[in-house]
């Protein structure tokens, strides 16, 4: 037993594994006397407890005396290691394994050396202050450069800025590895309308419309330009006209272009039901 190790059952496993997960990564070992690879276990992960110096928490539970917590979360051999963390539980394993991959799962559930950096960054960056933003988040990814949250947030803040390559850098090295698949689209449909729609002006390309509606080109520019200024619906508007009057058009141009406005608006639920609106108004097009 040591200060960073400690058992645990009913009555406090609310206070020890929940409430302190809140602050520290908390591992809860489930084992029994009779259970041969629990004592194995136990004192490996003991040791590792001691040599994190309270990184994380072991809290042992004695699944024979708790009963009732075992079978609350779902354990059915033993010994089961489960993480929690931020009062949730996180990951876990069953049975013994090598202390390599012990420690292995112990040092993705502690918080990243980055964190305090991007969090900062996020912060500059509600305050309009990109360039501190863009160099904090730089500092993040020389810190942990594995850490994807840190690479989409560099790549975000780089699209603010238009600094279009060194975004499309950052997405185009995650392009198959990512596992915010999603966040990583929508970033990828905001840069192509940052590519297209950059410095058009708004007022110039409705004076080409009103001159002549079937101006494509111009109608295309401007729903890219509506767009980036966050005007989702007229942008739509304007690409489902283009592919009324012409579908085909630049290869689907006006269609690829809804679709990846869909990809961008569809993690925001403020946007789901403009969303679900232009998605059945295209098909009604196309059909």
């Amino acid at each position: 037993m040591n200060r960073f190790s400690l058992d645990v059952g009913v009555a406090d496993f609310q206070q020890k594994v929940i409430d302190a997960s809140l602050h520290t990564p908390v591992l809860v070992d489930f084992w029994a006397e009779w259970c041969a690879p629990c004592r194995t276990l136990k004192p490996v992960l003991e040791k590792l407890a001691v040599e994190y110096g309270g990184r994380f928490i072991l809290a042992k539970v004695n699944s024979d005396q708790h009963q009732e917590l075992a079978a609350h979360y779902g354990v059915r051999s033993i010994p089961s290691v489960k993480a929690f963390v931020n009062g949730k539980l996180a990951r876990e394993f069953t049975g013994v394994l090598p202390e390599a991959q012990i420690r292995a799962f112990i040092d993705d559930l502690m918080p990243s050396r980055a964190e305090p950096l991007r969090v900062a960054a996020l912060e500059a960056r509600a305050r309009g202050e990109a360039e501190l933003a863009c160099s904090l988040l730089v500092d993040a990814a020389q810190l942990d450069p594995a850490n994807e949250t840190v690479q989409l947030d560099l790549a975000e803040i780089y699209i603010d800025m238009h600094n279009v390559d060194a975004a499309r850098a950052i997405l185009d090295a995650l392009e198959h590895t990512a596992q915010g698949i999603d966040r990583m689209r929508a970033l990828q449909a905001r840069l192509k309308l940052v590519t297209a729609g950059a410095g058009a002006d708004p007022v110039t390309l409705k004076a080409r419309i009103d001159a002549n509606a079937s101006d494509l080109d111009a109608r295309l520019q401007l729903a890219h330009t509506l767009a980036l200024a966050h005007d989702y619906r007229a942008a739509l508007e304007h690409l489902l006209e283009i592919v009324r009057r012409e579908r085909t058009w630049q290869e689907e141009a006006a269609r690829k272009t809804m679709v990846d406005l869909f990809t961008l608006l569809g993690g925001d639920p403020q946007h789901d039901d403009l969303v679900r609106e232009f998605r059945i108004r295209l098909a009604r097009t196309l059909n």
